[in-house]
Formats: structure tokens, sequence, C-alpha cells
């Protein structure tokens, strides 16, 4: 997929420009991704609409494909607002905290 950024030109392109167009198309790829059963997929999708991480903020949206998922794990709603990527094996667990 080619970028739409600075194509026509040698003109510079501010950094911040280059990363929005990563993240659109990371955004793009993962929904495809999750609209084809990926449950990881699906609960980064919800993550990045929870936080507007490639898309604008949407927490309607982010609670469909947080449920979707919980569906085949329970789990995802320990990392729905969380930012996107993040999954409970980056960092110590909550049972953890329970034997302090």
């Amino acid at each position: 997929m080619e970028s739409s950024i600075g194509k026509d030109s040698n003109e510079r392109v501010p950094l911040s420009g280059v990363v929005a167009d990563c993240v659109k198309r990371w955004f793009k790829d993962t929904l495809r991704e999750a609209k084809g059963g990926d449950v990881n997929m699906q609960v980064l999708v919800g993550q990045m609409y929870y936080s507007g991480y490639g898309v604008p903020k949407d927490a309607q949206k982010s609670k469909f494909w947080l449920t979707k998922a919980s569906r085949v794990r329970s789990s995802v709603w320990k990392v729905g607002d969380k930012r996107p990527g993040y999954n409970a094996s980056d960092s110590d667990s909550d049972e953890l905290d329970e034997d302090s």
C-alpha cells in the first residue's frame, strides 16, 4: 500500500504527518482482520476506537468490538480501555496486587 503523503512532490513532510498516515493505515488493516474474525484484532480495534488512535474516538464502536471479542476471550474487558496493543501480559496481573 502506497502512502499519499508527499507522493507528488519532493517537499519535506513533517514526521507527524507521516506517523498520522501510518496510524490510519494500521487501523484500516486491523479493522479488516477484525472483520475476518481475528479476536486479537477485534480487541485492538476496540482499543483504537476507545482511545481515538487512527480513528475518531467512538465509545459505542469500541464496546461493539470488545463485546464481539469477549465472546471468545472474556479477559478483553481488562484491557479494553488501555492503549492500543496493550494486553494483560504486558504488565503484572491483578492477582499479584491481591497477594500483596
